[in-house]
């Protein structure tokens, strides 16, 4: 299946302020977003792309452009790489790539039958399947309510322990049918296992506190009126990225006339953008996207 990328045209005008800048795409996925800024900006620019995803470096390798360099690693070591106020802008597109959920082979979809992997970097750490065949019923339930806000979590966190008893939980189709057959009523529109995989997928990734490290990073390495995009998927995400650049409300001693001020540093220059009815009829999944612009002051 094509790979769409999200938003890709509204993205790309907010990030690029200067042609011959400094630039950094967080997340490559099939490298939608790092084409269409490489045709945008001057040969004299640099685009620096990340992705912890081996499938996803090696497809990258077929970008030839000289201003373009593509890093192997999460995006929670910029730090690694760029020096305080080197950077025009950066670019964020969380989430899954289209291609993970279409590989049955990489175990992120409950649609597709394979190995219950779901890593982003298959070498490391371990797949899902050996954490969910050990974790105990408080540590399954801990994640289905923190990671997928699933209200069924205690009958889904039973269900699997009562069917690993049996059998070892082994495919995503173990995962999909028990969670399927242990939950109350019918869901048309909703697959009862879509809140659960997205879980396991957040939790087996980190993938919140790396969002959390990474922007903590990106806020140095920006500079002044520098850009930061951010295209999120679920509301864990766009909360995460909401409080991160929220004004922070400084305190001083009581014997300062001015008890308390509020510290921003960025300004949030486009908020809650989302796709057009005709980018989402060709791609459904563009249809959660959340779209957040900050500018750094």
């Amino acid at each position: 299946m094509l790979h769409f990328p999200v938003l890709l045209e509204e993205s790309v005008d907010f990030l690029i302020t200067n042609l011959d800048g400094n630039y950094i795409d967080c997340t490559f996925g099939r490298g939608g977003h790092t084409s269409k800024i490489l045709r945008k900006i001057s040969p004299e620019a640099k685009l620096t792309s990340f992705d912890k995803d081996a499938e996803a470096y090696e497809f990258a390798k077929n970008i030839k452009e000289n201003n373009f360099t593509i890093k192997h690693e999460s995006f929670n070591s910029l730090s690694k790489y760029f020096d305080e106020g080197s950077i025009d802008g950066i670019l964020y597109d969380l989430g899954t790539c289209s291609t993970h959920l279409d590989n049955g082979d990489r175990g992120f979809s409950f649609m597709r039958d394979g190995p219950l992997d779901m890593r982003f970097n298959i070498k490391k750490g371990k797949p899902l399947s050996d954490w969910i065949n050990n974790a105990s019923y408080d540590e399954i339930l801990n994640v289905l309510y923190s990671y997928g806000d699933e209200k069924h979590g205690k009958l889904i966190a039973k269900a699997i322990i009562d069917f690993r008893e049996k059998k070892r939980i082994a495919t995503t189709f173990d995962l999909a049918n028990l969670i399927k057959d242990c939950y109350p009523g019918s869901r048309k529109k909703i697959h009862p296992a879509t809140k659960s995989f997205q879980a396991f997928r957040i939790f087996i990734n980190n993938e919140l506190n790396e969002i959390a490290e990474s922007l903590q990073q990106a806020k140095k390495i920006l500079k002044k009126n520098g850009i930061i995009v951010v295209i999120s998927f679920h509301s864990l995400e766009d909360n995460l990225v909401k409080n991160f650049f929220k004004p922070q409300n400084l305190e001083f001693p009581k014997d300062i006339p001015i008890n308390s001020i509020m510290s921003q540093e960025f300004k949030c220059i486009a908020k809650k953008i989302r796709a057009t009815e005709d980018e989402i009829d060709i791609n459904p999944r563009s249809r959660s996207a959340i779209m957040r612009v900050f500018k750094k002051l």
